[in-house]
């Protein structure tokens, strides 16, 4: 089977699941809940997809998959806004695998089973699902570090569908150089954020198609149409971005790609959600409406992992 056939297969298998488990009711569920996502929903996408064993390799209990199938993934995911583990946990994976010559395989085989969950600490406070990791590696850019003893609290973010903590260390020990962690962090995260763009704007498109006014549907309006086009054309280009840095980082990683990736999925998102407010008018700002999660996710993910603007520094440092 052709690479791209299975990562479609892939897609479409995360597609059913999210489609069958993680409707607008059972979010709000599961961002409410103790441990801030779907334990059920968890499971399955370990048991069915092997969601968190992808990147991990064959002979450590793991799937021998590429960063491209993770972002495929988290992409899905990220259309629904679904919470789960799924970031954290494939980036605790890659900074282990690139530890030493011996990587923690006892660890890795939970990860990638998803009976324990994973993080990776970045210099800010927030690490995702860092209140509820079992296994935390920490790291200052160029150094890794194994937390062996940890402290782990939730904290109060915008964005209820992403549970962000705050992670103390107590007891830790080097376990290698960083090969660019903050790297993979950027593309995951992008790809996450062009899925839900994507989903937002069908929302919009959808919504400006039902919603009359005037005697007409509001998006057969010329303006709305142009709005509606500059849109599609914002995600389009960020996708194909977003898909230039993950091929990247499937062979020589870039520093430029991933932050360049983060920078226009940040854009593009913001630029969705903020429109998908002002059409939506008053009801996107109901607590039942899906338009108001997608508007925190987009501000959310844009100042997490780095800001884009600290992004934007890091390419003007390259090109000039």
């Amino acid at each position: 089977m052709a690479h791209n056939e299975e990562r479609e297969l892939l897609r479409q298998t995360v597609a059913a699941l999210v489609d069958k488990h993680a409707g607008p009711e059972a979010v709000r569920t599961a961002m409410e809940s103790e441990r801030g996502y779907d334990e059920t929903l968890w499971q399955l996408l370990c048991e069915q997809v092997g969601a968190a064993a992808l990147v991990v390799p064959e002979e450590l209990g793991g799937a021998g998959g590429q960063l491209g199938d993770a972002a495929v993934v988290l992409e899905e995911l990220g259309k629904a806004l679904v919470p789960t583990p799924l970031l954290g946990t494939v980036l605790a994976e890659l900074a282990l695998l690139a530890a030493s010559e011996e990587p923690d395989a006892e660890a890795l085989e939970q990860l990638a089973e998803g009976g324990a969950i994973g993080t990776v600490v970045f210099d800010d406070e927030y690490a995702v699902n860092g209140d509820v990791a079992d296994i935390v590696v920490g790291t200052d850019g160029s150094r890794l570090t194994r937390w062996t003893g940890f402290s782990a609290e939730p904290a109060a973010t915008m964005d209820p569908t992403r549970r962000l903590g705050r992670v103390t260390a107590e007891q830790t020990q080097e376990i290698g150089t960083d090969p660019g962690i903050a790297g993979y962090a950027a593309i995951l995260l992008a790809a996450e954020q062009i899925g839900a763009a994507s989903r937002c704007l069908e929302l919009t498109v959808q919504y400006t198609k039902d919603r009359v006014q005037f005697g007409r549907p509001i998006g057969s309006f010329q303006a709305l149409k142009h709005r509606m086009a500059d849109l599609y054309v914002a995600v389009s280009a960020a996708r194909a971005v977003v898909e230039d840095a993950i091929q990247d980082a499937e062979t020589a990683p870039s520093p430029s790609s991933a932050a360049l990736a983060r920078v226009v999925a940040s854009e593009a998102f913001s630029k969705v959600a903020g429109e998908a407010v002002q059409l939506h008018g008053g009801i996107a700002i109901t607590w039942e409406s899906d338009i108001q999660l997608y508007f925190k996710r987009a501000h959310g993910s844009s100042q997490l992992l780095g800001r884009p603007a600290e992004h934007l520094r890091r390419l003007e440092a390259e090109v000039f």
